[in-house]
């Protein structure tokens, strides 16, 4: 095995807040765009971690308002996406990335299969084993607590620009998809995708399936456009936003019915 990458310096892989005490568990896959120093950045100019290929710009700042208004558990990752994706199945082209929106990842070439098998270890697998203790802890309270997602997504990709405000990612379980996707777009402002500007019935997202479609519990991915949510001030209001729609869904009971499966 390689030697550990994480120094004595470094902080912890992943950073989980325990004090909400309702059915809510908000998790934040690309939260940060830190490189430990044992991997020189991996071999990358700085300005690269300023951009959305290191991390989701605007989450974390979404990702903690909305975890304080719902009174939710929150866990956020600690590094950059670019380390490994925490929201790729490990093995998946995508999960170490060679080359991310045409830049190059110098330290992320020829990796051998213990190299990766290391950052499983020491990033990966803590992020996750963090999510679904926590989950299990709230099962024993919450018959079935919430898992929502945030995410955020850059206002133009190859050249196209995409024209949504914040998009709604769901596959089989549409519980609080269908109605939130319902209630934002009774805002004649707001341009709500509905599986835009990604598609979850696409098998990559790793988050969403493990914890959610795989345990039953209700899930859904929000993915906000990062230009909207670029400053401090605009993303506590998109999250004052998404809170003020997702309380209205959770209040109608008829949201955890096994009707509303699809």
């Amino acid at each position: 095995m390689s030697h550990q990458i994480l120094g004595p310096n470094d902080p912890p892989a992943v950073s989980v807040d325990t004090l909400g005490i309702n059915p809510y568990l908000v998790v934040c896959d690309h939260a940060s765009n830190r490189v430990p120093a044992s991997l020189n950045q991996l071999g990358l100019p700085d300005d690269v971690f300023g951009a959305h290929v290191a991390y989701d710009i605007g989450s974390v700042s979404v990702a903690r308002r909305l975890a304080g208004r719902l009174g939710a558990s929150l866990v956020m990752s600690a590094y950059s996406r670019l380390i490994i994706d925490l929201n790729r199945f490990p093995g998946h082209p995508s999960s170490i990335p060679v080359v991310s929106d045409e830049i190059l990842i110098p330290g992320n070439q020829a990796l051998s299969d213990d190299e990766a098998q290391q950052r499983e270890g020491e990033f990966f697998h803590p992020y996750h084993n963090a999510s679904a203790k926590r989950l299990l802890h709230m099962q024993q309270i919450h018959s079935a607590p919430t898992i929502i997602s945030v995410h955020t997504f850059t206002p133009d990709f190859a050249g196209s620009k995409r024209p949504w405000h914040v998009g709604i990612l769901w596959g089989e379980d549409g519980r609080i998809a269908r109605p939130l996707i319902e209630r934002l777009a009774r805002n004649p402002e707001l341009c709500v995708g509905d599986n835009q500007p990604y598609d979850a019935r696409e098998p990559i997202g790793y988050t969403m399936t493990v914890h959610g479609a795989r345990t039953a519990l209700p899930h859904v991915l929000l993915e906000i456009r990062q230009d909207l949510v670029a400053t401090p001030y605009a993303a506590l209001q998109w999250a004052d936003l998404l809170y003020d729609a997702l309380i209205d869904v959770f209040e109608q009971s008829s949201t955890y019915s096994s009707a509303a499966m699809s």
